[in-house]
């Protein structure tokens, strides 16, 4: 049987042979979602911040990424929670990513039961794009209580996403 390759790295953390070995078994189970699983190369990374064990798996395929991160204070609980959040996220978005691309070309296969329901766009904003600092929009999305906020950047110009890391800290997203 063919089988997705697993970049695993260590972060402040020794990956030992029990460790890759769980890892690759774990993340074995995705094979059956795609067509063609050896052309695929997930990157896994295991890293630890105070007593929280934190694994980082990335898998890119044809024109997407399936990307999740969890924490966990035991380091095999953190990596059965990523496995299965990704098999969620590749049975839910099934639907929605065969009419984005061709799914041929992702490589995705369809013979799967679909899980949850399909969710759709229930609520629309209009909103006026007005220039402001980092710092501004910091306290707007603050200030309406959303994990995210949408901003004109009055240093660039362009249009910047704002939104709260798992951390608690903020990120960036900027367009070009």
């Amino acid at each position: 049987m063919k089988e997705m390759k697993i970049n695993l790295r260590g972060k402040k953390v020794e990956v030992t042979e029990a460790i890759r070995k769980y890892v690759e078994e774990k993340i074995g189970k995705l094979d059956k979602y795609f067509a063609h699983p050896e052309e695929i190369e997930a990157k896994v990374l295991i890293k630890i911040r105070g007593k929280e064990q934190i694994v980082e798996v990335t898998i890119p395929i044809k024109k997407m990424i399936i990307r999740c991160e969890e924490n966990h204070k035991d380091l095999y609980a953190a990596i059965d929670i990523a496995v299965d959040k990704l098999e969620r996220q590749i049975r839910k978005n099934k639907t929605r990513m065969s009419r984005r691309v061709n799914v041929e070309e992702i490589g995705i296969k369809l013979g799967f039961e679909e899980e949850e329901e399909e969710r759709e766009v229930v609520k629309r904003k209009r909103i006026e794009m007005k220039p402001m600092s980092e710092e501004e929009a910091i306290l707007q999305m603050n200030l309406i209580g959303h994990e995210f906020f949408v901003f004109k950047n009055a240093e660039t110009g362009n249009t910047d996403i704002l939104y709260r890391r798992k951390d608690g800290d903020f990120g960036i997203i900027e367009t070009f």
